[in-house]
């Protein structure tokens, strides 16, 4: 994963905080990590499970978001 090419989310705050980056051309996964640490752990999911979950937050009325 030393390669791959992250992307922050688009709901990163102005001071840097509460960010996630995920890669999301790797075939089959998505790994998932901490933008404010590069070098820590990734958590990575199967696409099509990280598919759902981005689809079930963007239909939900979440609160803050």
């Amino acid at each position: 994963m030393s390669t791959a090419v992250w992307r922050k989310s688009s709901y990163t705050n102005g001071d840097g905080g509460d960010c996630v980056e995920v890669v999301y051309d790797l075939p089959g996964i998505v790994p998932v990590r901490d933008s404010k640490d590069p070098h820590g752990p990734a958590i990575v999911f199967p696409a099509a499970a990280w598919s759902s979950f981005v689809t079930i937050v963007k239909d939900t009325d979440l609160p803050g978001v």
